[in-house]
């Protein structure tokens, strides 16, 4: 190797260096007394011609007079303290972007605190449950129409053990679950997703947020029911909302009942969030069947219950005014932004 290639080795190396002692490491490689490269390329001169001898110890020379100022120039950098950064304070501050609570959450949030501050336990289920828990346990009979698949999305398999699999169509089999694990009483509060097949505008969704409620002791009777969900809806929206209870039919609750609030936007006088009603229908409630009882294993003489349930997307679009359901599937910074909770 030529000295013009060992330089630019030497250079290579030096460029690599960010430390004094890799530098004091490199500078004994190449000038150092004993085994330095400078040293070795010295005692090979000896060996030469006396005509190249001289131009050799020139261009040794130089060579290690090139090292030596690299390493000195390369010292005074890294000794040198780093340089205090310019601050213009009379630019604008950077801003930085916040995180918000998705509206379906503040609801979701605000419902269990009302409930947990009555006693009520929050518990979740699976997603994916059997038609079982979905509908057999909750007094579904055989020909129901919800079984069907033009409303209910079943999920194939492979196996016949698994054929009954299905997206969960409201979260009812939730209380089902808390039944056949807890012997009464049970106060329970059931939120999360659901799943039916619906065509999406700005109203209907597949997928959509309900969250249920379901009271099991002795005693318990429909004047409960209508107390609950008085005090409840009272915390949700304002203290002189009135309910309107109007007679239904859902196979798991015997009496049933539509529940509606007073509109709480014109007071009763009629506009067209209520379609001059007056009122807002906002759930579905009724006492407990006693064939859901038995079908947990409940002794339905010596035990009664209430369950209720609504659509917390509903909620939601009634509280903030929100036009179209699918802005809650979209992820759009504008609108989430709207609801950011500051400190």
């Amino acid at each position: 190797m030529n000295i013009q290639d060992l330089y630019q080795q030497f250079l290579r190396k030096l460029s690599a260096i960010s430390d004094a002692k890799a530098l004091e490491e490199l500078r004994n490689e190449y000038v150092g007394r004993k085994r330095g490269v400078i040293t070795a390329l010295l005692k090979e001169l000896p060996k030469l011609a006396p005509e190249e001898r001289r131009a050799a110890g020139a261009q040794i020379n130089e060579f290690k007079e090139l090292v030596e100022q690299s390493l000195e120039h390369k010292q005074q950098e890294l000794e040198k303290p780093a340089a205090t950064p310019v601050v213009d304070w009379t630019l604008p501050g950077t801003g930085y972007a916040l995180g918000g609570i998705h509206p379906i959450t503040l609801v979701r949030q605000k419902i269990e605190n009302i409930f947990q501050s009555m006693g009520y336990a929050v518990v979740e289920g699976p997603e994916v449950e059997t038609d079982d828990y979905n509908f057999t346990a909750l007094n579904f009979p055989p020909e129901h129409p919800a079984r069907d698949t033009q409303d209910t999305f079943f999920v194939d398999r492979k196996d016949d053990q698994d054929k009954n699999l299905l997206l969960r169509t409201h979260t009812s089999p939730v209380q089902i679950r808390t039944m056949l694990q807890y012997p009464p009483p049970v106060r329970v509060l059931c939120p999360g997703r659901v799943y039916r097949k619906d065509e999406i505008d700005a109203t209907h969704s597949p997928i959509f947020h309900q969250i249920e409620g379901l009271v099991v002791d002795e005693h318990i009777t429909f004047a409960d029911l209508k107390g609950t969900l008085l005090y409840f809806l009272q915390q949700l929206f304002s203290s002189d909302v009135e309910l309107s209870f109007r007679p239904t039919f859902f196979p798991f609750t015997e009496p049933s009942a539509d529940v509606s609030v007073s509109c709480i936007f014109c007071k009763k006088k009629g506009c067209s969030i209520c379609k001059q009603s007056g009122w807002i229908e906002i759930l579905g409630s009724g006492m407990v069947h006693p064939n859901v009882l038995e079908n947990v294993g409940y002794d339905s003489e010596k035990y009664t219950g209430f369950a209720f349930g609504l659509g917390l997307d509903r909620v939601a679009i009634l509280m903030y005014g929100i036009p179209d359901i699918r802005y809650f599937f979209q992820n759009d910074v504008r609108f989430l932004s709207q609801f950011r909770v500051m400190p």
